[in-house]
């Protein structure tokens, strides 16, 4: 009962620090969560023998804190006087997960980006709380670059739909983890994701986002991509795969070979390589630089190889739909749609005329359940866990253990989850959880395309979180991974900060208008 309390009170703090009314009120906020979560986290696993070493070592775990203390100080200290430093930070932690024992399970988690986000919101909060007992108005430091785009002091813009969207999300999720038959991993998620990710859209959507700053994280995106690439050609040259002894399992079985890099999915390997690339496509669909160009070109051909490797079919379906949004935004919405509408009628012609071409036999379940990579059972189980609990759902965190329990099943990995997100949030949340998000989607969407032809960052954030919400309809994980909150924090941050710029490619037919002129 005490840990419900406790993580309903994270959840809360997480919540008030996307839509307290005042900077101070957001500032406490986050500091609260970030002090609440990690307790929860320890008591949590207390007892567990992944902690035993420092259980039975309480000087070693006190000198591991108080390292982790001066660490997030030392950086906090660092943004603070270089605030730029942030946003590049935080891109460049993305992706990398870091497989810890947890609760008698490995979890991977974002560590390095934990230290970021909690460094941050010290930067943040400090100086503010400071502020206010000093009664002074403005705070200094990474306010410069948190301040909105007029130059003023930094001030609290008023939390929109998406925001209290976000909030209500968070804060459901732990209530309805209240009644779940896996109340532990409800914990994990809300600790490890939900606490931590809800701060890192709070800070994100307050930097403003320069084109030097816009361009250097968009750097360190394509660095990182080209060096998990190269990670990936290793492995399909060696056939070796450095993590995850299910897809060494797989590829053992397999008569194709499936690289996941550094991730421990190739799933999310491609979606990061996937949402790399369309980053990349705009500065080639829309840049004047022929160099730029190029080198966006090159970069492009090397992460498609990469891509390709990963045998990832929800990666590049995220792909195509977020070239067909690029497009339509660059060219013509009309032949964007005509051509992702052609595509769809070839794929539903193969499957009429040449089903066996993907191991479909039409009206055969398994084979369906075969040609969808187990997800038609997933989803199918899903749909059964929702039917038998509409109202309240299953609890938070339940689909894996309720779908063994009812489909008799003892393939613990492939339940993981139902590969399809508004299928597990229905099974697990019931008609309250999938309201909200499908609200959340709606908001997301009209904020981030509202105006988005407008910029070009604006246009590519747009795709690239379509995308990724496609991507989490064939896969998993939507606001359990940060990129989603990312997109949707530097997303609200361009559409707050960019008043009335020209629209894409306007420069260059306004050009060549007056060159027809002449």
């Amino acid at each position: 009962m005490a840990s419900s309390v406790a993580l309903i009170l994270a959840a809360l703090l997480a919540a008030g620090a996307l839509v307290a009314p005042s900077a101070v009120a957001r500032a406490a906020a986050m500091l609260g969560a970030l002090v609440v979560a990690p307790v929860l986290l320890v008591v949590h696993v207390y007892d567990t023998s992944a902690f035993a070493a420092l259980r039975d070592r309480p000087a070693v775990g006190v000198a591991a804190a108080v390292a982790g203390v001066v660490l997030i100080g030392a950086l906090a200290v660092l943004f603070d006087r270089r605030p730029a430093w942030f946003p590049v930070a935080a891109v460049a932690m993305l992706p990398f997960r870091i497989p810890i024992a947890i609760g008698g399970s490995t979890s991977n988690l974002l560590l390095p980006l934990y230290v970021v986000i909690g460094a941050g919101a010290l930067a943040y909060a400090v100086p503010r709380l400071r502020a206010a007992r000093r009664d002074r108005a403005a705070a200094g430091g990474l306010a410069a670059v948190l301040a909105p785009s007029t130059g003023g002091p930094a001030v609290e813009h008023p939390a929109g739909w998406l925001e209290r969207l976000l909030a209500l999300a968070v804060v459901l999720y732990a209530v309805q983890s209240t009644y779940s038959p896996d109340a532990d991993h409800a914990l994990e998620n809300v600790v490890f994701f939900y606490v931590p990710f809800a701060i890192l859209f709070a800070l994100l959507g307050r930097v403003r986002w320069t084109p030097a700053l816009v361009t250097r994280c968009l750097t360190v995106l394509a660095a990182l991509a080209l060096a998990f690439a190269g990670v990936g050609f290793v492995e399909y040259a060696t056939k070796h795969v450095l993590l995850n002894p299910r897809v060494i399992t797989s590829n053992q079985l397999e008569s194709y070979f499936r690289v996941n890099s550094l991730f421990f999915d190739p799933n999310i390997y491609g979606r990061f390589l996937a949402i790399t690339m369309l980053c990349l496509a705009g500065v080639v669909l829309w840049t004047r630089n022929q160099r730029s160009a190029v080198s966006a070109t090159l970069v492009l051909a090397v992460l498609w190889a990469g891509l390709v490797l990963t045998f990832s079919q929800s990666s590049f379906v995220a792909l195509l739909v977020g070239l067909a949004v690029l497009g339509g935004m660059r060219w013509s919405v009309r032949g964007a749609v005509s051509a992702a509408a052609a595509l769809a009628a070839v794929a539903v012609a193969v499957a009429v005329l040449a089903p066996g071409a993907i191991h479909l036999d039409v009206g055969s379940s398994q084979s369906a359940d075969s040609a969808t990579s187990g997800r038609y059972d997933l989803i199918k189980g899903g749909a059964d866990l929702f039917t038998s609990a509409p109202v309240l759902g299953q609890g938070s965190g339940a689909f894996a253990r309720e779908y063994r329990r009812t489909q008799k099943s003892s393939d613990q990995g492939a339940a993981s989850a139902s590969h399809t997100i508004p299928v597990t949030v229905a099974a697990e949340q019931g008609l309250p959880g999938l309201l909200v998000y499908l609200a959340l989607l709606a908001a997301a969407l009209a904020r981030l395309f509202r105006g988005a032809s407008s910029s070009v960052p604006r246009a590519v954030i747009a795709a690239a979180f379509l995308a990724l919400v496609a991507h989490t309809f064939m896969y998993a994980a939507f606001l359990e991974d940060p990129l989603a909150w990312t997109l949707l924090g530097v997303g609200v941050a361009l559409a707050r900060d960019i008043p009335r710029p020209a629209e894409p490619g306007a420069q260059e037919r306004s050009t060549a208008r007056r060159a027809a002129a002449a």
